[in-house]
């Protein structure tokens, strides 16, 4: 009996360290890790995809797909980050590793109130430039959204440049992100890049012996 009870115990403490879709004080959920690496996905492709764009002549192919895509994916972007806004609210945030210091803290929420905000300023932005001809904007055929600012003066040039200096500002901030993510990891050798790549946190298992049994 002593050896079943120490069976279950093992189990049940195993068991915790299952990553589930909430957070939790000590990981992020499944859903929350699921959403942040589809927007970091989406905006290295479509930053990619963006300068390419920019060698197209008009008698290319993709003159046209490429920036359909474009905004058909921007419009997407702008759901998934709502969703995660809200997921982000609704759900408690991991604590940080006791390693790192509060300037740290303070410094690593304050980066990811910017990427946010960027984010949303670049989707703004590129809505501005696709409706500046008061034309809505079709999302892979399946809905389209209607343009709501039209009229406005050089709209599509200043909206442009303002896409594209963010484009660049964003990717800039992920850079530095991605790099702080790898000093926590390599240097610092804490739990913060861990938590978002899913790797739960080790649990030691012990299996007692059962004592002699009384004949």
């Amino acid at each position: 009996m002593n050896q079943i009870f120490s069976n279950t115990a093992s189990v049940a403490t195993r068991s915790k360290g299952f990553i589930g879709i909430r957070n939790t004080e000590q990981q992020y959920g499944l859903l929350a890790i699921f959403l942040h690496w589809l927007v970091a996905l989406v905006v290295i492709g479509m930053f990619s995809l963006g300068v390419w764009m920019t060698g197209l002549t008009y008698y290319d192919e993709w003159y046209k797909r490429g920036p359909d895509i474009h905004k058909s994916i921007g419009i997407l972007l702008f759901l998934v980050m709502l969703a995660r806004v809200i997921w982000r609210i609704l759900n408690v945030k991991p604590k940080h590793d006791p390693r790192v210091g509060s300037l740290q803290t303070r410094v690593a929420h304050g980066v990811h109130l910017l990427l946010y905000g960027l984010i949303f300023a670049m989707i703004i932005s590129g809505y501005l430039i696709s409706t500046a001809d008061g034309r809505s904007v079709e999302v892979f055929g399946l809905f389209s959204v209607p343009a709501t600012i039209t009229g406005i003066a050089n709209m599509e040039d200043v909206a442009g440049k303002v896409h594209w200096y963010l484009a660049l500002l964003l990717v800039s901030l992920v850079a530095l992100h991605t790099i702080a993510a790898l000093k926590h990891h390599f240097i610092d050798r804490d739990r913060t890049l861990e938590k978002m790549l899913g790797v739960r946190t080790q649990t030691k298992t012990k299996f007692h012996q059962p004592k002699e049994r009384i004949q």
